[in-house]
């Protein structure tokens, strides 16, 4: 109970230093948006509808949707991520580690506090999928709402992971920039892999990232990817045991 008790207060910490940075909340969900403004309105002539892989003519506007609430998602992991590092260089983690609850309550704290704010913002922009085309059904839409937190976990759990390993803020941004962002550029979320050379396709298949994109863009059209959707379960799985076993039973980073 202590533990849970533990977790759900660092959680909550997480949430109220985000409600505390108002700018932090405007960056995560501004930056994707903008991106999908300009670029569904700037090339929508030039990419045709089958290119996008759907012979009912998805619009750019709808395709573009996935990427960019994972995009939210992933900005928010990088945030989370980025506090585990500032908590240790301010001594909170060493009060943390000494204190009588166990240490792999630490790492659930962290990743729900993380994953809820990531998974939540992202909901904004499909809640608001309908007013640019979207067609929701109950099961496209369950499904989109579990690809999204599958997403959120799986990419905290691996933020954190590495986060924990990594001393600095700016060391991070170069972590943050070799593997996070290629993986967001490489999941499909702005350009259609159809006809992508195969070596960039296999890449495609293989990023985490781009399983939940799919459940999420199949969800959009008000259909289900039950393949997709299950390899998204692994991927929060592999995440959140991810962290757990670096932070919970790793070697202590307090300081």
């Amino acid at each position: 109970m202590n533990a849970m008790r533990a977790a759900l207060a660092l959680a909550y910490r997480e949430v109220r230093r985000l409600v505390r940075q108002p700018l932090r909340i405007a960056v995560a969900i501004a930056t994707p948006a903008m991106m999908w403004l300009f670029i569904a309105s700037g090339f929508a002539s030039s990419i045709r509808p089958e290119s996008l892989g759907d012979e009912s003519g998805t619009s750019l506007t709808i395709y573009l949707l996935p990427g960019m609430a994972s995009l939210v998602v992933l900005f928010n992991a990088i945030f989370a991520s980025i506090s585990l590092i500032e908590d240790r260089h301010e001594g909170f983690l060493q009060a943390v580690l000494v204190s009588p609850a166990p240490r792999w309550s630490m790492a659930v704290g962290k990743l729900l506090g993380g994953g809820l704010l990531g998974f939540a913002q992202a909901m904004v922009l499909l809640v608001f999928s309908p007013l640019v085309g979207a067609t929701l059904s109950a099961e496209g839409l369950l499904s989109a709402i579990v690809a999204l937190a599958c997403l959120s976990l799986g990419i905290t759990g691996l933020g954190l992971a590495t986060a924990w390993k990594v001393d600095s803020s700016s060391g991070f941004h170069g972590v943050m920039n070799l593997v996070f962002m290629p993986m967001w550029l490489l999941s499909g979320a702005i350009f259609p892999v159809e006809g992508a050379s195969g070596w960039l396709r296999a890449l495609v298949m293989v990023n985490p990232m781009a399983w939940c994109q799919r459940v999420v863009g199949a969800g959009l059209q008000g259909q289900t990817d039950a393949a997709a959707l299950l390899l998204s379960l692994v991927f929060a799985a592999m995440g959140v045991t991810l962290a757990m076993l670096t932070m919970g039973w790793g070697r202590a980073r307090g300081g």
